[in-house]
């Protein structure tokens, strides 16, 4: 049988007095500095791509080197595609419960004002706050996009980045303003990364949050001459290795500015590889599946924490853990309140990080762009059933986004134990219905609550926005 978690009355009320029993539970407090947080969030870096995580061929010594003085995550979860999962990080809440600015039903969502930021969290408690890189929540075309959403009116005191993703080109922007049109991608990841360190050497004598959101390895690919060519993975390979130089370069800044026992770096990623991208998209290998699917490929990434003398060294977890935990989490760290009027999906592991026990009695949703796919508990993840997507659909827009193998259709629930098979080949739902039974009881809790393409969730928001809701002509 499935362990508390599944039990519907108590998984309602967990998410609808998270606020609550997150504050009750916060340990005290000796006097103290403020931590400072940096996350490092690529663009696309599926499971498998770090060397630590099993890469054959691309090396990542900093990486390697920062999980040994951490916290290594390997069941780390995020959302299929870049956009909700920015969305997913920066309210704590799955892509379909928080409230989008326009055409709400858009595969990249345009973040409501109305919603509360992890950077607003922050900010409330005196933290400076900087993000730089790919935004992503405020128009995912690179000219078109809405300037009154851009980070410095959702709760950044400073940005330097790109709106949308490196489909084509980029153009940069400083605060609110464009200062460079098509910039050379090749330079992208150092110039994130030096405004970062600015930032922090301004910023050093206050607590700082820094979100450090780089555009690779999102296609279109660039490295610099200093890594083009070097890594026996590929044109990929240079990409992720030059990410990982600089992600070293962070680490040393700490380091040097003498901030090392008082920062938590966290490193991951948006989604799973992107593998229609061929030699130029990644890996998750052992997991099935990749970007914009639902099988473990899709959402679960690469995740690594990192705070000496906080977060243990060396030591790995399997705890199903999250995006949306981050601003709980971070927020209990800092002293901080999370939003009280609204329902925040994500939980406080902040016991995981420390080393104090990994039993988070929690399970996780699975959603395809709007369409709830499947659902975690424990070691059991149930596949919904769902048919082949209509012609128009977003589904059929997405489909050959998967491997011909992963386009399954299920007309009954498939269930696999992902601890016995994590690369989930073997449907054992015959074998036990009670489970099926009880997680298809915690799915329909979450199409009720959190929503579904063609149901609206009792507790999603719009904050007065239209929220266009999907036909049954439309459905997937």
């Amino acid at each position: 049988m499935i362990r508390v978690t599944a039990n519907i009355t108590f998984l309602v009320l967990a998410f609808a007095l998270a606020p609550h029993v997150a504050s009750a539970a916060k340990p005290s407090r000796q006097a103290q500095e403020k931590p400072n947080f940096i996350i490092i969030f690529t663009d696309d870096q599926g499971y498998q791509d770090v060397g630590c995580y099993g890469s054959p061929d691309i090396k990542t010594p900093r990486l390697d080197r920062m999980a040994e003085e951490g916290m290594r995550f390997t069941s780390f979860y995020a959302h299929t595609v870049c956009g909700p999962s920015r969305g997913a990080l920066m309210t704590g809440s799955y892509p379909l419960r928080f409230a989008r600015f326009d055409d709400p039903d858009s595969i990249h969502p345009e973040l409501h004002l109305e919603e509360v930021t992890l950077a607003e969290v922050l900010k409330e408690e005196g933290y400076a706050t900087g993000a730089f890189g790919k935004w992503d929540l405020a128009g995912h075309n690179p000219t078109a996009y809405k300037k009154e959403l851009l980070p410095t009116y959702q709760g950044f005191d400073y940005y330097f980045g790109t709106p949308g993703s490196n489909d084509k080109y980029v153009d940069l922007i400083r605060g609110t303003e464009r200062i460079e049109e098509k910039a050379d991608m090749a330079t992208l990841t150092q110039r994130y990364t030096d405004e970062a360190l600015s930032f922090m050497e301004r910023n050093q004598d206050r607590p700082f949050f820094v979100y450090l959101a780089h555009t690779m390895p999102h296609t279109r690919l660039a490295a610099s001459e200093a890594f083009r060519g070097k890594s026996e993975g590929g044109l990929y390979g240079d990409v992720i290795e030059e990410l990982d130089y600089h992600i070293g370069r962070v680490l040393d800044k700490v380091d040097e500015l003498g901030l090392d026992e008082n920062t938590y770096v966290i490193f991951t990623s948006d989604n799973g590889p992107w593998h229609i991208r061929g030699d130029h998209g990644g890996h998750a290998e052992p997991l099935r599946g990749a970007k914009t699917s639902c099988w473990e490929g899709g959402l679960r990434v690469p995740c690594i924490m990192r705070a000496p003398g906080r977060v243990p060294a060396g030591q790995v977890t399997d705890a199903i853990t999250a995006t949306i935990d981050l601003l709980p989490t971070l927020a209990d760290l800092a002293g901080a309140s999370v939003p009280q009027d609204r329902v925040i999906d994500g939980i406080n592991i902040s016991s995981v990080m420390h080393g104090k026990g990994d039993d988070l009695e929690r399970s996780y949703f699975y959603y395809q762009h709007d369409c709830l796919r499947a659902v975690r508990s424990g070691k059991w993840k149930l596949m919904l059933p769902h048919t082949e997507p209509l012609e128009g659909s977003i589904g059929w827009k997405w489909r050959n986004h998967i491997k011909a193998e992963d386009r399954i259709r299920f007309e009954k629930a498939h269930l696999y134990d992902l601890e016995a098979d994590i690369g989930e080949t073997t449907d054992v739902a015959d074998q036990n219905p009670e489970v099926v039974a009880e997680l298809m009881q915690l799915a329909q809790w979450a199409r009720e609550d959190i929503g579904d393409h063609d149901v609206f969730g009792a507790n999603a928001r719009t904050f007065g926005a239209e929220r266009r809701t999907l036909t049954s002509e439309k459905k997937l």
